[in-house]
């Protein structure tokens, strides 16, 4: 039903809004088809901290092991309003970044509701996708959040009103 409420001539991303039955529901999951959105993903070491402190920041996602801590909170003030601090709730700071920074790459995607509603906005893909890509990419989101937190999930592309799905 999407592709047909397609109008745009670009690349749409679909978006999954999700309401669910309780608040602080958080998690993280590989999409199996990715979310078809390049990521930056950098790993913390002195050269990209002094780049940082500079004032450059070309990337999405900063990956730091716990040892990187120390150096890294002298940048803290700069990387903390954009959201970009490694911290263990988000799954950025890890042990092995190398293996991290090739699991966001494949469109690992972190999920939770927000502060002050039990609601999610999730990126699931793009229209040039295809439905089946779609479709796997939806319940394996479904799958993570659970079925039961679930109260009700709305569908829709950037250009295209909402669909609501049936769980």
């Amino acid at each position: 039903m999407l592709s047909k409420l397609k109008r745009s001539t670009f690349d749409e991303t679909v978006e999954l809004h999700i309401n669910t039955i309780e608040m602080g529901i958080s998690g993280n999951i590989t999409l199996p088809h990715g979310t078809g959105k390049q990521v930056k993903v950098a790993i913390a070491d002195d050269d990209l901290l002094a780049k940082v402190a500079a004032g450059k920041i070309d990337f999405d996602i900063l990956l730091a092991n716990p040892e990187m801590m120390p150096k890294l909170a002298r940048v803290a003030k700069i990387l903390g309003p954009k959201g970009l601090m490694p911290n263990p709730k988000n799954g950025t700071l890890v042990k092995n970044p190398a293996k991290a920074a090739e699991e966001f790459k494949q469109g690992q995607i972190n999920f939770r509701t927000e502060l002050k509603a039990p609601i999610m906005h999730l990126m699931v893909g793009k229209m040039s996708f295809g439905d089946k890509k779609l479709t796997e990419n939806i319940q394996a989101l479904i799958e993570a959040i659970k079925k039961e937190k679930i109260r009700n999930v709305t569908l829709k592309s950037t250009m295209s009103p909402g669909i609501k799905l049936e769980i």
